[in-house]
């Protein structure tokens, strides 16, 4: 679905500071974030059901799940909503939507815990989470990362895998044809009559939530060939409506043992 908040990645390409961090640590960036929720959070629902949809589990079954860049945790409670026996580790870097989240998921107390990770950071994973997992997913994390870290993340994710454990990332994409960019604006204007204002009258706020939203934004079909290099198996794209996608695949071995990482 397109998005109407001024973070589409069209337009000019962004030439300031990436200060993406300075933005999901502040309790500004994280006020504008409740702010807009609930009608994200609307137009996102039913992405993120598939999200847990694609994942190969009983519906009773027992198993543990990464949710990395999780925020307040919209993916990882949609997971454990269809999943009533899984657990979550929910990875995030910035205090203020930690935060947030322990709010949002007082109902899940008990099936969850918080781990500190910045994802733009390579190096070993926290302690926190196991040396393997049955599943890891992200929901619009990974469009932050450059290129070189999202490919080496993606190794990451396989390494911390169990063998057959899956990963899924639901997140926006872009595109370098004009003739695409046009019918993605297209739809976004008949879809919202005040899109092509929104997106070339940004205030500066604005513009500076569109330029880290969309700096290290590349190609679907860039982001499946990492994935392909990283190791995976079973890679394709699940899911796509103009510039959003859920695409994954999973790591080569043995069908996954219920609960193994419990």
């Amino acid at each position: 679905m397109l998005e109407h908040d001024n973070t589409h990645p069209h337009g000019n390409a962004p030439t300031g500071e990436d200060t993406n961090e300075a933005i999901w640590k502040s309790d500004i960036g994280v006020t504008f974030w409740k702010a807009t929720a609930a009608d994200r959070e609307r137009r996102r629902a039913a992405h993120r059901i598939l999200l847990a949809e694609l994942l190969p589990f009983a519906a009773d079954e027992t198993f543990t799940f990464v949710d990395l860049g999780a925020g307040t945790g919209a993916a990882a409670r949609t997971v454990m909503d269809y999943f009533p026996a899984a657990r979550a580790i929910l990875a995030d870097y910035s205090e203020q939507m930690m935060a947030q989240g322990a709010v949002e998921l007082t109902p899940y107390a008990g099936r969850y815990e918080y781990v500190e990770f910045n994802l733009a950071q390579g190096g070993p994973w926290p302690g926190g989470i196991p040396a393997e997992v049955d599943a890891v997913v992200t929901s619009l994390a990974v469009h932050h990362l450059n290129d070189d870290r999202k490919r080496e993340l993606f190794g990451e994710i396989l390494n911390h895998l169990a063998p057959g454990g899956w990963f899924l990332n639901y997140d926006p994409v872009a595109t370098a044809d004009p003739v695409v960019q046009a019918a993605w604006h297209r739809v976004e204007d008949r879809r919202d009559a005040s899109a092509a204002d929104k997106r070339n009258h940004r205030s500066p706020e604005e513009q500076l939530r569109w330029e880290n939203h969309t700096r290290y934004m590349v190609s679907l079909d860039s982001q499946v060939t990492y994935l392909r290099a990283a190791g995976f198996e079973g890679v394709d794209v699940y899911w796509r409506e103009l510039d959003y996608a859920i695409y994954g695949g999973r790591r080569p071995g043995a069908p996954q043992v219920a609960g193994h990482s419990a």
